[in-house]
């Protein structure tokens, strides 16, 4: 079945990889890495590899699922889909055959809306040209920073139908982004014990740049010590732009 979730700015999750390491600011509190050791202590199948104590942790070593590839056939109706969200496919320990099985996948069930998120924009640059991208394929990095801002110019030459932006954990103003070519960008503060603050000022900034430039703008959460506790909105209401490709598919 797939995985519902409460991610607003998606339907589903698909995981045909688990676990991953901290690389930059934006790990530090990865709700994954938290979820993992407890299904670990639950069980699940899925998260039994133990990771680098020094980058990841119990149940969150990479681990790539092969009989995860049939899931998404059994889908019917159409859905969108974010890929990974308990993992990076552009994870340096991820082959790039297996890169293109599940794009395979995405490409053979077009009436998916498929949604993927890396931290690993170098690799995803490097690997761009050797897969097939199809066109119901959205690719996205995560810009928690502005020392993440290089990822944007990776993303830029890759040649997918919706290219977006992740700007959560939101840690710090994304003044004078280059938003040529960026279809989408999503913003949101970080939840959890040890939670980093979300500076109004930051979001509002952001919000203006994608109203100047006609990109679509999600406002995904505050944050806080739970994910729903600070709210949604935005000067008085819910930011919910997305791409049309995702609407044509919900």
């Amino acid at each position: 079945m797939a995985e519902r979730t409460s991610i607003e700015w998606t339907e589903v999750t698909w995981n045909p990889t688990t676990g991953c390491d901290r690389i930059s600011s934006g790990c530090d509190n990865c709700y994954a890495l938290a979820l993992a050791k407890r299904l670990k202590g639950m069980g699940a199948a899925k998260y039994q590899n133990d990771g680098d104590p020094r980058t990841s942790g119990p149940g969150f070593g990479l681990t790539i699922h092969p009989h995860a590839l049939r899931q998404p056939y059994g889908w019917r109706a159409p859905r969108v889909v974010f890929v990974n969200s308990m993992s990076d496919l552009f994870h340096a320990k991820v082959p790039l055959s297996f890169v293109r099985d599940v794009f395979s996948v995405i490409a053979d069930t077009p009436h998916h809306t498929y949604q993927v998120l890396t931290k690993r924009s170098s690799r995803l640059r490097k690997l761009a040209d050797k897969l097939d991208w199809p066109p119901n394929l959205w690719m996205g990095v995560s810009v928690e920073d502005r020392e993440a801002r290089y990822r944007i110019d990776d993303l830029r030459v890759v040649p997918a139908a919706v290219r977006f932006l992740s700007c959560e954990p939101l840690l710090g103003p994304l003044h004078a982004l280059d938003l040529e070519g960026i279809g989408w960008v999503i913003a949101g503060g970080e939840s959890g014990p040890g939670h980093r603050p979300l500076d109004e000022g930051w979001v509002l900034d952001i919000r203006d740049q994608c109203i100047r430039n006609e990109v679509p703008f999600f406002f995904k959460q505050w944050g806080g010590r739970t994910p729903k506790q600070g709210g949604r909105h935005l000067e008085g209401r819910n930011w919910d732009e997305m791409p049309a490709l995702a609407i044509a598919h919900s």
